[in-house]
């Protein structure tokens, strides 16, 4: 028997704030338990909330980004429900009416793009936090997120297994750090994950029985999870049983989910208008700043190096996975076709990907920041690979040179000594050298052992110090080889 996988995400973004998001409390990570928690956020008796309005500016950005419709006017509602980190008894929340409706966003995968539906996104307040393992035979109660401004976004149920979702997952965590709504910390739980979970027998247009695995904060934990949830529900059925609705926890541990408590439905949290916030109006005025303020979004700037700079989707795609490094690659891009305006496009693509490749492990080999690496510096570089000056190979020691302190690309192929060899009289020379000084593997090449030739290929750039042109080599090569 056939079946689908059906999975929606619910995403808790935390908002980039410095106060939360009904009192002026700090939102800032890491602080000695309960030193962040002010009046408001543990409810003492005669205090009010009253609504930061960055949390509002953040929730449209979101909104515009994602082609929503911004409410005009919605409304907060107490959602109510029991819980020993929650101080007041209930969460303020919206619900009938979220601050934005609608919206999509566009996934890529192997077979190509496809958009995934928001159903909405809506602003609430976090809970706190119960500590568990701090404290022998006791549950320790820490209030600082309480009151952190969340900005909770639902999709439709319109991906077909784990790795759409994780794609999904990847491409609202990019987006949200791209218009600068949120940090998309996942360890810190500043970008946190439900997956709602169903199966359905292929070519079904109902959906099953869903269950919500609560907390996901990675992606390969996202995974993982929804792998061995819609397989348990498969078993299930296919042994005559059913799938009962509730919310589940993903043991990191053991790789498995297990039940936490039976899901609730909306009726169940008693939501009512909270009497102590006016509604929220936001004007098309307003609207349309936030708008104007909103950079170049992802997928615009992705299909943009696909249409002009003629890079695959593979390449654009991890190009903008951040707004910085995009950017920086942007300016990189741009500096380097003002100085090869003649050069064969594909070389210059080939060029840039593995510019793209040494900046990733520069930074992950060094723990550089993007911006420490200037781009018109990187542009003369790759130009003096693409003009023949210097061999992708001595690119490498410029590079490490540059990120060294050691000055400007130019400046360093000439302090060192580094100007590719392209004289073929020069490079013959070498190679007559190498030639007669490796019988063997002459002899070993003309037998039909193409290994050899690569070898005497290193023996020549040996002997040139890595200086000779490497196409030149292999051309001068072949040739007395053949001719001897």
């Amino acid at each position: 028997m056939a079946w689908e996988i059906v999975v929606g995400i619910e995403t808790h973004a935390q908002l980039l704030t410095h106060s939360k998001i009904f009192s002026g409390a700090s939102t800032a990570f890491g602080a000695e338990p309960n030193t962040q928690a002010c009046a408001v956020d543990i409810a003492l008796p005669g205090v009010l909330p009253v609504l930061n309005a960055q949390a509002v500016e953040l929730a449209v950005r979101l909104g515009i980004a994602v082609g929503g419709k911004i409410s005009r006017k919605s409304i907060f509602a107490r959602k109510n429900y029991f819980y020993p980190d929650l101080p007041k008894g209930y969460q303020i929340s919206q619900y009938e009416i979220p601050v934005v409706q609608g919206g999509s966003l566009k996934i890529v995968l192997p077979e190509g793009e496809k958009t995934i539906r928001l159903t909405r996104a809506h602003l609430e307040e976090d809970a706190g936090k119960s500590l568990h393992e701090d404290f022998q035979g006791m549950t320790g109660i820490d209030l600082n997120r309480a009151g952190t401004p969340l900005l909770e976004i639902v999709t439709e149920p319109d991906m077909r297994g784990a790795k759409e979702a994780v794609a999904y997952a990847r491409a609202l965590h990019s987006l949200v750090r791209w218009i600068g709504i949120c940090d998309g910390n996942m360890q810190e739980g500043s970008f946190r994950c439900d997956a709602n979970v169903s199966v359905r027998k292929v070519g079904s247009n109902e959906l099953g029985t869903r269950c919500e695995i609560k907390n996901l904060n990675s992606f390969l934990f996202m995974e993982q999870a929804i792998v061995f949830e819609a397989s348990r529900q498969i078993e299930v059925l296919e042994s005559g049983g059913k799938i009962q609705q509730e919310t589940r926890l993903f043991d990191t541990e053991i790789g498995e989910t297990r039940a936490m408590r039976s899901k609730e439905d909306a009726q169940d949290y008693r939501y009512f208008p909270d009497p102590d916030l006016l509604p929220l109006v936001i004007s098309e005025k307003e609207i349309n700043r936030i708008g104007s303020e909103l950079p170049e979004g992802p997928e615009s700037v992705r299909k943009r190096f696909v249409d002009e700079y003629h890079f695959s989707m593979e390449m654009a795609f991890v190009l903008t996975l951040d707004r910085v490094r995009a950017e920086h690659f942007d300016a990189f891009w741009k500096q380097l076709l003002e100085l090869t305006a003649n050069v064969d496009p594909i070389a210059r693509v080939q060029a840039a990907n593995f510019a793209m490749m040494e900046i990733g492990a520069a930074m992950g080999r060094l723990g550089i920041a993007v911006e420490e690496i200037l781009p018109d510096r990187l542009a003369v570089l790759i130009a003096r690979v693409l003009d023949n000056t210097i061999s992708h190979r001595i690119a490498k020691e410029v590079f490490s040179a540059m990120l060294a302190g050691e000055g400007a690309p130019d400046e360093i192929i000439e302090k060192r000594g580094l100007k590719q060899i392209s004289d073929s009289g020069a490079i013959g020379k070498i190679v007559d050298e190498v030639l007669a000084a490796n019988a063997k593997q002459v002899e070993d090449y003309r037998s039909g052992k193409e290994k050899a030739f690569n070898s005497l290929v290193g023996q020549v750039m040996k002997r040139s110090q890595g200086k000779a042109n490497p196409a030149q080599v292999n051309e001068i090569l072949r040739r007395k080889l053949k001719a001897t």
